[in-house]
This record gives structure tokens, sequence and C-alpha cells, in this order.
């Protein structure tokens, strides 16, 4: 028998960014094949960076720590490069899948962007074209923001996925374009048993269309849970309330954070501020 198929597994993850303590500290999550899971918190909670420690974007410790479809998100390329893993961020210039770092303003058209991905199912092509109502003649300097997000969209979704990551790239579209594209996004889990995780702060619609829920707070995990089974949504109005509930009692956490050891703990030296002296994140390069 082969091996089961997981989704997302993060197994006592602990992440930092230089000169801080941890955002994450033995953060554990397990997100199910085909699930559509809505990944919510405050500014600063660590949604964006854990999307992109999932998407293989920051080095953790460990291949076993961040596995997605059972694979390191980190060091195995395949997931990228074959495509079963996509992130779409917020910024106008993001790794879609394979094709590198692409710039989505200069002066050149939608068309020109959108045909010359290759390897691509026309069918699926034409269908996202007409799913976002994009005018193939735009011109990528001159659209709006809501317009330039659309072929954003588009290009990050030309190729099958198994693994969507969204970092609110809903937050320029309308209304009917944004509804239009979560409709998408449930056929895919749906028909293909693809698997997304979408952090958002607009949850207009969201109550019928996610499956799961993860709630983090300062890099900790608060909730994960079915939607169906969420019980403060049974007495609330919205999805929305029930967040803005959560939200709005906040309070700090003293998070668990590792005794330094004597080796860790050293005085500082005119050389630790060098821009030659070399780090881990360095001698993993060489």
């Amino acid at each position: 028998m082969g091996e089961e198929l997981c989704g997302i597994q993060v197994n006592g993850m602990q992440f930092e960014y230089e000169i801080q303590n941890p955002l994450f500290f033995e953060f554990n999550l397990n997100i199910s094949p085909g699930s559509r899971c809505l990944l919510v918190g405050s500014n600063g909670s660590g949604k964006t960076t854990l999307l992109r420690i999932l998407a293989g974007k920051h080095m953790v410790g460990g291949r076993d720590v961040v596995r997605v479809l059972n694979c390191s998100a980190f060091h195995d390329t395949k997931l990228v490069c074959g495509g079963d893993l996509a992130y779409l961020g917020e910024s106008w210039s993001k790794t879609v899948g394979s094709a590198g770092e692409i710039p989505l303003q200069g002066d050149f058209s939608a068309e020109h962007m959108i045909f010359g991905v290759e390897g691509v199912d026309p069918i699926r092509r034409e269908k996202l074209i007409e799913l976002l109502d994009i005018d193939l003649q735009w011109r990528m300097h001159k659209v709006s923001d809501g317009q330039r997000r659309r072929v954003q969209i588009c290009l990050g979704l030309l190729h099958p996925f198994k693994v969507l990551l969204l970092d609110e790239v809903t937050v320029d579209l309308d209304v009917v374009a944004r509804m239009d594209l979560l409709d998408f996004f449930k056929e895919e889990c749906e028909q293909r048993g693809a698997t997304i995780v979408y952090a958002t702060h607009i949850f207009d619609g969201l109550e019928t269309w996610a499956t799961d829920l993860v709630y983090i707070q300062e890099g900790t995990l608060k909730r994960q849970e079915k939607l169906s089974e969420l019980k403060e949504l049974k007495g609330s109005p919205n999805l929305l309330s029930v967040v803005e509930i959560w939200l709005r009692s906040e309070t700090k956490i003293e998070k668990k954070i590792p005794v330094k050891t004597a080796v860790q703990v050293k005085k500082s030296s005119p050389f630790d501020a060098s821009p030659f002296r070399s780090s881990r994140h360095m001698a993993f390069y060489r």
C-alpha cells in the first residue's frame, strides 16, 4: 500500500526572525486534504509568516517539521516546480508556481502575460479569463488595482494545484468577482480534492464556503475546528461577528520561550554587526 496522502502537517515548529523572540514555538497544525480552511487572526498574529513557511519561502529546522503533501515544504522543490503547491500573496510581484518573480505593472498586455505561461490547458485558461472578466487588451501599467489583481490571480491558477495558499488576494475584487472566485475554489476542492488555506479579513459568504477554521494569536494556535461544529456560529448572525468577538477579547499571551543556554548567550562584538558575518541561513546556501 502507498503512503497515505496528507494535506498539511506542522509538528513542533519553531520560527523566529533575527533578533526577536520566536514567533512560533512548538506550533502544531494538521489540515486534511480537500479542506477549505480559513486562517484568521489579528494583524501581526503570524498568518502571512505561516503561509510563507507552508509555501517553502522560510526555512525551519528539520525536514519533517513542515510537510505539505508528504513533502518537506522547504527542501522538496518538486512541490512548487511540479505545480502541486501554489501561493498567492498581497504584493503585485510574487512567485507564481514555477514562473518566478512576475512583475505586473509593466507596459504590456494582459494577453501577453496570460498566454506567455507554458503548459496550460486552454479550456482552463479560457474559463479563468471569463470567470475573472479579464480584457486581454488591458495594459498592465494603466489598469486599476482590482483589474491587476484579476490578472495576478489568473496567472496563479492557470496550472491545477493540489494545495493553494491565499493571503488576502481578494481584497481588491468587487463582490461579484470575489463570489465567483470562491465558487471556483470550492469546485476545485470538491472535484479534484484540492486543499486551500485562505487568510482573509473579509468574511462575507464564508459561513457556507469554508469547511475548517484555524485561529492564531501571536503565533499560538487558539482554535482549530470544523466550521459546522463551531458553537459560537450557531448563536451568531454570521462568521464576522464571531471573529470580531475573538479579536476584541484578545489579551497578551505569555509565550513559552526556550531558555537560552550558556553557549547561546554571549557577549556581542563589533564583528556581530559586520555585513560579512556568516549566519546559518548563509551557510545553508553555500
